[in-house]
């Protein structure tokens, strides 16, 4: 469906406006709408998503998270310190000297729950002012957008 309709604008307009600001105006938007509802349990969107990346990979090497997160390693060690200072992630030495684990604490595990209750009001209030299919329709094409975005370098993805 998402390909057909894209073959045909393909043919027929050339875009006008820029994307960037277009994705960056809508990205404002939607995370307005998360950060309104999980803001309630004293989290961002962002620092909840760090959290739930956390609880999946942890304990976890700070660059072995940036990389997953495909965010870069100074920008992860600033989202951190908020967490840490919080007590719901907690920093570990690792296997050696040099390295340290990032983990997530009783109290993170117990705000992470908390924060995907909230979440979920979200994904569920932008499901029903989108629609379904539409929501659907966008997760295919941003996930194809990415795909074939996938070979330009980190930094320039990051930009």
């Amino acid at each position: 469906m998402v390909a057909a309709t894209l073959m045909s604008v393909d043919t027929a307009v050339k875009p006008a406006g820029c994307t960037n600001l277009k994705l960056r105006q809508l990205m404002r938007r939607v995370a307005q709408l998360y950060d309104a509802e999980v803001g309630k349990t004293g989290l961002r969107g962002t620092q909840y998503s760090l959290l739930s990346y956390v609880a999946k990979l942890g304990p976890v090497r700070p660059v072995d998270l940036a990389r997953a997160m495909k965010v870069d390693a100074s920008t992860l060690t600033r989202n951190l310190r908020p967490l840490v200072d919080a007590g719901w992630l907690a920093m570990a030495p690792g296997p050696d000297a040099r390295s340290r684990l990032v983990s997530v604490t009783p109290a993170g595990r117990e705000k992470r729950t908390e924060a995907q209750r909230r979440w979920r009001v979200a994904q569920e209030s932008l499901n029903q002012r989108l629609g379904a299919t539409r929501v659907v329709a966008l997760h295919a094409l941003l996930d194809e957008c990415q795909d074939l975005l996938a070979d330009l370098p980190e930094g320039e993805a990051d930009a």
